[in-house]
């Protein structure tokens, strides 16, 4: 509940409650939250008791977290039999390497083979590891330094 809360905010929180509280009604205080507390927790209990029970016995193991969506997807996940058979068949580091491997041939194969710009066929595709031609002296932008 309070997972977030450093050393030095609770050290202000002691020291406000005594501040505000005083030392001698301070335990009183403390008391009293505590209890009011237990009664919170006593009544919530109570009210989720008397929600399964009217829910009857094929909600049995229902639990309020699961009504969380979140919990609610991850449960779901991991309770689909398909999707761990799914998930079992795929591997994708298998299906990485296999790319990997795949574009690190043609890279060492790439250069090899082409003797020419127009030796790589039409059909093969575009190569991608060749760099764009530079635009002709006429085509290129013109940079004028004085209007950046």
């Amino acid at each position: 509940m309070f997972n977030d809360i450093g050393a030095l905010e609770l050290v202000t929180i002691v020291v406000l409650a005594i501040l505000v509280f005083g030392p001698d009604k301070l335990p009183k205080v403390i008391q009293d939250v505590t209890g009011v507390i237990r009664k919170i927790r006593a009544f919530s209990d109570s009210a989720k008791q008397d929600i399964r029970s009217e829910l009857g016995p094929e909600f049995k193991d229902f639990e309020f977290e699961d009504l969380n969506p979140k919990t609610f997807i991850r449960k779901q996940l991991s309770e689909n039999e398909d999707l761990k058979e799914i998930r079992t068949s795929f591997d994708l580091r298998k299906e990485l390497n296999d790319v990997t491997d795949a574009v690190n041939s043609k890279e060492s194969d790439a250069p090899a083979a082409v003797t020419g710009p127009s030796a790589t066929p039409a059909a093969a595709g575009p190569d991608l590891l060749k760099k764009p031609a530079a635009p002709a002296a006429d085509q290129r932008t013109r940079f004028d330094a004085d209007a950046t």
